[in-house]
């Protein structure tokens, strides 16, 4: 006799069924998810005094760190190549599930995320903590599906769900997280995905808050709204930045290929000379590796920075970070993202600063934090999504003008330039990669 899915016969019932699995699976991936940002909170403070020791020890003690984030990548490059799917973000493969372009993730997939996001973001990696979690949360709503006897199309939903509330947990961001399963993952802001989503994006943010406080991402140094005169500026601000979204996402591209073409070097060997790489520019700035929330916050928190030191960190990690996605961990884009924007925003300012009659010190901070949601939106093609978290990560809701006036031009742009979403790009490699007799 074939099995009837649970909740099949009766649309009301199986909301119901929906909500009380996305309940379940949010409490999980908000415990793992707040667990995870622990343990990369904890390793960051350890690179920190490595990196403080090593400053201080004589010798070549500088070839610690470098080491240590080399082991790093080859150990998270080692767990990927056991389990492909841990690879990068995974974003890619949450989108193709959401599209039945490929299976269901598997809850082994969740401690292969976890310790090869640790080793390779812990150690240094320019990489997002979101994209592991966005992609933990995927397995373990997938499985709570799948266990409670729902159809194929509801255990896609219950992933594309929990996807979303993982990312939430990521930034601390419970509407930001939503608009995600809504704008980017399913293309769909119908009742049935809606309502499991909220559900289990406030549960797992809840619980992600047991673990790590409740308090937002970044701490924006207060300011006045920039007066709307100033409009066209940032205008013409997220043209720009339409152009480089567009440059950044051809450069993780083009990485990528290059990472292919040298397939007969072993991943763990690629992944470790990356790493070498990229623990040299710890070595030479710390600010230079790593997610890049410290600099982020140094920046939206009103630090000052010389202009060489803003152009050399803005082309060091806007490299940096193509170049670590490409030594095949686990790891993400969003993140490294957010600190871009944030340079390019101080970048910008400075310049019009030379330029202009006007004195434009004042809108050093909004403009860096509306280049986040700006370069947000022209890599990854999902305004709403980077314009909400932007304001839920800052706790700022006076810069929602210029914000959506900057992304949606930065958006237009990449659109009229002809590139391709970058989770979109990743998905066509990823399916292609999944055909028989691909290299």
């Amino acid at each position: 006799m074939a099995h009837t899915p649970a909740g099949s016969d009766d649309p009301t019932r199986g909301l119901v069924l929906l909500c009380a699995v996305a309940l379940g699976a949010g409490v999980a991936i908000g415990f793992v998810g707040g667990a995870f940002r622990w343990c990369l909170r904890l390793a960051d403070r350890w690179r920190l005094d490595l990196l403080d020791w090593a400053d201080r020890a004589p010798g070549p003690a500088w070839l610690v760190p470098v080491a240590v984030t080399a082991v790093g990548a080859a150990s998270a490059a080692v767990i990927a190549q056991r389990m492909p799917l841990a690879a990068g973000s995974g974003i890619q493969h949450v989108e193709a599930t959401a599209r039945g372009e490929s299976a269901p993730p598997t809850l082994p997939l969740v401690p292969a995320k976890f310790v090869g996001g640790l080793l390779a973001i812990g150690g240094g990696l320019v990489l997002g903590r979101e994209g592991p979690t966005v992609h933990m949360g995927a397995a373990i709503g997938a499985e709570a599906g799948r266990r409670a006897r729902l159809g194929a199309d509801d255990v896609r939903l219950t992933q594309s769900a929990i996807a979303g509330a993982g990312l939430a947990v990521a930034f601390n961001a419970p509407v930001g997280g939503a608009l995600f399963a809504f704008e980017e993952v399913t293309h769909t802001f119908r009742l049935r995905i809606v309502v499991p989503t909220l559900l289990a994006v406030a549960v797992a943010v809840a619980c992600s808050r047991l673990v790590l406080g409740d308090h937002p991402d970044f701490d924006v140094r207060p300011g006045a709204a920039p007066a709307i005169a100033w409009l066209p500026m940032f205008a013409v601000f997220g043209l720009l930045t339409g152009l480089l979204g567009v440059a950044y996402n051809r450069l993780v591209i083009g990485f990528l290929d290059l990472a292919a073409a040298a397939g007969r070097v072993p991943p763990a060997v690629r992944a470790a000379v990356i790493g070498a790489l990229i623990g040299c520019l710890l070595i030479a700035d710390p600010r230079a590796a790593g997610g890049g929330d410290t600099l982020t916050q140094e920046i939206v928190g009103g630090g000052t920075l010389l202009l060489p030191t803003v152009l050399t960190l803005l082309l060091v990690r806007f490299v940096a970070g193509p170049l670590s996605y490409a030594a095949g961990t686990p790891g993400g884009l969003f993140a490294p993202l957010l600190a871009v924007g944030a340079l390019w925003g101080v970048l910008y300012t400075r310049l019009a600063d030379a330029v202009l009659p006007a004195d434009l010190a004042a809108l050093t901070v909004p403009m860096a934090v509306v280049g986040m949601a700006a370069f947000f939106g022209a890599t990854v093609r999902a305004p709403l999504t980077g314009i909400v978290l932007v304001i839920e990560m800052t706790a700022t809701a006076e810069l929602t003008v210029p914000m959506a006036a900057a992304t949606a031009m930065a958006v237009l742009v990449a659109q009229l330039a002809g590139a391709a979403p970058i989770y979109d790009s990743l998905r066509d490699r990823m399916i292609r990669g999944m055909r028989p007799g691909a290299p």
